[in-house]
């Protein structure tokens, strides 16, 4: 069982570090987009709603990433909305890439992404193991009143 405490704390600081980094983008992305995008030499977009929504998701997301983190055989299945999340971005990005063209700024955090979701992949398998304790809801408990 040994190797299962590892393995759960493994995922556990996989979580965490995803929430530090995508709480960071994402604040940026909310409160210093045009420092974001002169830094990353990026051209502005249209209207600077089109970068802080998406930096207000990531921020959701993040606190997502700390709730698995705190318990990630019972959140087992939000785990998929991570993948979802991960793979989303890249193929977006590589897409473009491959077709249009996209900037070189965007490039890494794709492929970063990619091999995050790879990583999310093998946590949702590895926990996959393990039971859940006292019966609850693969995604945690559900909130008083709703169902």
């Amino acid at each position: 069982m040994e190797d299962g405490r590892k393995g759960i704390r493994l995922i556990q600081v996989l979580f965490v570090a995803t929430a530090i980094w995508d709480a960071g983008l994402g604040l940026v992305a909310l409160f210093a987009p045009v420092w974001m995008f002169q830094t990353l030499q990026i051209p502005s977009p249209e209207d600077w709603g089109y970068v802080r929504f998406p930096g207000a998701l990531l921020v959701i997301f993040a606190a997502m990433f700390v709730s698995i983190a705190c318990n990630p055989v019972g959140r087992r299945g939000l785990i998929l909305y991570g993948i979802a999340l991960k793979w989303a971005y890249t193929g977006v990005v590589v897409s473009s890439w491959v077709t249009t063209g996209v900037s070189d700024a965007w490039k890494p955090f794709a492929l970063l992404d990619g091999v995050v979701g790879l990583l999310f992949l093998w946590a949702y398998l590895a926990l996959g193991k393990f039971p859940t304790s006292g019966g609850a809801q693969a995604s945690g408990p559900q909130p008083a009143g709703i169902l």
